[in-house]
């Protein structure tokens, strides 16, 4: 192959387009986080030495009171920030409490307040980014030049370069940059990415081949047959960045308490001070109200809720989905390697009369090589089991609903399915075998009828209960199959599953679309396994994605369940539940104990000294609670014969 010439300059892909704004002041908090934290340490460090007062301060208060300056002033930046944008949480009345500590001269309380502040902050920074991870992910499959062959020649061109009808060189290992027909050459692809399965296709001469898609050891030469920009995986990606762009921002339970239980705390401070016109009320009332239930408790809750998914195998991406996942109250699954094993297997040959099951099976696996379609796998594994030949084969194609079709040996082979034969001559009708639940395709030699295929894609052995329990157990309303794959394919399998509502043949934008309708009708739990099913997973309220073929898929789903067991998702939704329970549990119970001491407060029972004292047993008996889902190890899962714990 003759070596390429210098590359062009190549365009930018603009995905990694990061807010720089964003960028930085997730770096800012994250410097507050470790300076608070050194600062406090040092704190105590010091406490052991006796430290004079000058000018009335505490010198051993030295290091807090800098934190106080820095990290206050960025924290207090950001919350004015979000109160101009009328985004009350409970970081604002946090903010309050800040204020009053350093008014009162606790710098150790508001020392403590900034590293809660910073670190949820931190932590919310972070898991807002899976969606532009994904992104990432996508852009980094591609290649950055494409090798564009003209006669003996190849030059490498930016990807935007690429124009219809150009012939493209994809190297050993190099992925294909646009969508295309093989003009030369043999070999296999990797297609996994859009089926979600570890399925390497063959490729001849007449094979269509995706963008996306990563070449095998042989070079081959296609021909586009779009720009990069129009072909499917660029379509994928802009999916994705539709998805982000209009995910519906959900705000966490800590943020929902807060919206009302900070107005209600200057409420009740405000009026302790005009009915009384003593402003030490005031102080006193939003030192008990401080909400350090919200601010402690619930990262607590979560990191142990963490802990207790990832000893089952369960990797938590985004710890929101841990609060989100109870309320969810319609399931939409995808059907290939989620609620089926995505193995299919061929059970039944009936040949017409007149050809053999080993010459029509010959025949089909010859073609098959070269498919990108589950069955494909299926058709190959049982003529290996019956050491059958396999042909020599030319002019491959198989185009969206026309089914494949190619040259075998000199004969004509076409698969296909019931439907198109039946539209295309309705005599074919009588013809073919009687119609059965499952899987099925036909096979054409020479234009007549040569035999039909059965097939079984096995359905998950604890797949029935568990989409049994969802609707009593866990409170699911709605259930439904999306899938890419055929009609009957899908509806078979929702009928085994008891599930009312399939919808086949969905691409990933109509995934999209149907995922958004029904997420704005009820909070929506998606689960899927391939990359097409990573904005789906995005505008989901929940996402998990299945398996562990896709790293795209990860990044776009906020859990993960890399062993595909749904009994393992069950007890996901287990965790989930027992850590929003707790969680409120701390957090209502706290917030009521805050309140009756406002109450004694706003009276001038409790001074503000003695507020922070109220405050630190109530904060004591929330954090205790919290801590039960840490020491916790026996999580039940309530599918029908399954029982697992630690």
């Amino acid at each position: 192959m003759p070596k390429p010439k210098t590359p062009k300059p190549i365009a930018d892909r603009g995905v990694k387009s990061a807010d720089k704004a964003s960028w930085t002041a997730a770096h800012l908090n994250v410097a507050v986080l470790v300076l608070t934290i050194g600062a406090i340490v040092l704190h105590f460090a010091l406490m052991p030495f006796t430290w004079p007062r000058v000018m009335g301060f505490d010198l051993i208060n030295l290091p807090l009171f800098a934190i106080v300056l820095f990290g206050g002033g960025v924290l207090v930046a950001e919350i004015i920030a979000k109160v101009l944008s009328r985004d009350f949480g409970a970081d604002f009345l946090a903010v309050l409490a800040f204020a009053t500590g350093v008014v009162l001269g606790e710098y150790l309380t508001a020392s403590l307040i900034i590293l809660m502040l910073s670190g949820g902050q931190v932590l919310e920074a972070f898991a807002m980014r899976k969606a532009s991870s994904a992104l990432n992910a996508l852009a980094d499959r591609m290649p950055t030049v494409a090798h564009r062959k003209d006669g003996e020649d190849i030059t490498d061109i930016a990807l935007d370069e690429i124009a219809v009808g150009d012939l493209i060189a994809i190297f050993p290992h190099d992925t294909a940059p646009v969508d295309g027909v093989v003009v030369d050459g043999h070999g296999s692809m990797d297609e996994s990415y859009l089926t979600g399965e570890p399925y390497v296709v063959a490729k001849a001469p007449g094979a269509s081949v995706l963008s996306g898609a990563i070449n095998g050891d042989a070079v081959i030469v296609i021909r586009a047959e779009r720009r990069a920009d129009e072909s499917r995986y660029a379509q994928i990606m802009q999916v994705m960045q539709d998805a982000e762009q209009k995910r519906p921002k959900i705000r966490r339970i800590g943020d929902q308490i807060g919206i009302w239980f900070a107005p209600f705390a200057l409420l009740v401070a405000g009026l302790a001070w005009y009915f009384s016109g003593d402003s030490v009320r005031f102080l006193a009332v939003l030192v008990v109200a401080t909400p350090c239930p919200l601010l402690i408790a619930i990262p607590i809750t979560i990191m142990s809720a963490i802990s207790m998914a990832a000893r089952r195998g369960i990797v938590i991406r985004d710890p929101t989905v841990l609060e989100r996942l109870p309320t969810c109250r319609t399931a939409i699954f995808d059907k290939t390697g989620t609620l089926t094993y995505g193995r299919p297997e061929l059970v039944e040959v009936l040949p017409a009369p007149g050809h053999s099951q080993s010459d029509v099976l010959r025949f089909a696996a010859s073609l098959e090589r070269y498919s990108k379609h589950p069955l494909a796998v299926a058709v190959l594994a049982a003529a290996q089991s019956r050491n059958l030949a396999l042909g020599d084969v030319g002019q491959v194609s198989e185009k969206p609903g026309q089914g494949l079709v190619g040259v075998v040996d000199g004969h004509d082979i076409a698969v296909t399915h019931r439907n198109k034969l039946v539209k295309a001559d309705p005599a074919m009708a009588d013809i073919l075998p009687p119609s059965v639940s499952g899987l099925e395709c036909a096979i054409m030699i020479d234009g007549a009828y040569g035999a039909t295929f059965r097939f079984r894609d096995s359905p998950r052995v604890e797949g029935r209960d568990f989409v049994g329990h969802l609707g009593p157990v866990h409170h699911f309303k709605k259930i439904m199959l999306l899938s890419g794959d055929r009609e009957s394919e899908v509806s078979h399998l929702s009928k085994l599953l008891g599930i009312d509502e399939s919808l086949a043949s969905q691409t990933p934008e109509q995934k999209v679309a149907i995922v958004r309708r029904e997420t704005a009708k009820a909070p929506t739990l998606f689960m899927g396994d391939g990359i097409n099913d990573a904005p789906a997973l995005a505008v989901a309220t929940v996402g998990i994605a299945f398996g562990k073929h896709s790293a795209v898929t990860a990044e776009a789903a906020g859990a993960v369940i890399p062993e595909s067991s749904l009994q393992t998702v069950d007890e996901l939704f287990h965790i989930s539940t027992a850590m929003r329970t707790i969680l409120l549990q701390s957090v209502i119970g706290g917030m009521v104990l805050s309140t009756l001491a406002m109450g004694f407060a706003a009276m001038g029972y409790i001074s503000p000294v003695m507020g922070a004292v109220l405050q630190e047993g109530i904060d004591v008996i929330a954090i205790v609670n919290a801590l039960r889902l840490a020491i916790r190890h026996d999580i039940q899962a309530d599918m029908t014969g399954n029982e697992t714990g630690d």
